[in-house]
């Protein structure tokens, strides 16, 4: 994207890119979110895939729900998650085309 295209960035749409790069730029939330890419996860299934304690990852959690970029599922007293934002996806699709090549 050119610098002119950056700059006619509304301000609360760029207000909104900067939060969703700040949350995701945490290692623990950003593996998460690349558990989410996979499939819906409940908090203890990442807890265990991702070696961290359950109220770690709920934490976590916790940003990337209020930012709405993962969705959450109650039922029977078990949370499950999932992404909400698919552009996400593209975010880590990306990383791993780069970076992990």
């Amino acid at each position: 994207m050119a610098i002119s295209k950056i700059n006619q960035i509304p301000p609360e749409r760029l207000k909104r890119i900067m939060d969703i790069m700040k949350s995701v730029a945490n290692p623990l939330r950003f593996r998460i979110i690349c558990l989410l890419c996979d499939r819906p996860h409940k908090v203890g299934e990442m807890a265990e895939l991702l070696n961290e304690r359950q109220a770690a990852v709920s934490q976590h959690l916790a940003p990337l729900r209020m930012l709405g970029l993962v969705a959450v599922d109650r039922t029977g007293g078990t949370a499950t998650y999932s992404l909400k934002e698919p552009l996400l996806r593209s975010l880590v699709n990306c990383f791993e085309s780069h970076f992990l090549a």
